[in-house]
């Protein structure tokens, strides 16, 4: 967690996110670095926006699960859960979103 916080704290003083800040801030806080947990770092937050990131992790509404709807007098069932599925299908063909990459940077320490 130390790499990200280094990093956090150089996006916050509006600094570059490179190998060579990130090595310095860590260094600073008495904290051997390692380069590759730094250039695997640096790597994948070239890929992120950091402010978006921010705010989707600080505002992430927390699932809860729906009741089931009733189906209708007449059978019908209701159209709702076939939208949300369709919804859900072309979310997965537009690739990782930006939450999920974040996500993922977690798993590297």
């Amino acid at each position: 967690m130390e790499y990200i916080y280094g990093a956090l704290l150089l996006h916050y003083a509006k600094q570059e996110i490179n190998e060579e800040n990130l090595a310095k801030v860590l260094q600073a806080a008495g904290i051997s670095p390692d380069e590759v947990r730094i250039k695997t770092l640096v790597a994948a937050l070239k890929e992120v926006n950091i402010e978006e990131a921010i705010k989707s992790a600080a505002f992430a509404p927390v699932a809860a699960a729906a009741p089931a709807a009733a189906p209708a007098a007449g059978g019908a069932a209701p159209a709702a859960p076939a939208k949300a599925e369709e919804k859900k299908e072309e979310e997965e063909k537009k690739g990782p979103s930006e939450e999920e990459i974040a996500g993922s940077l977690a798993s590297l320490f």
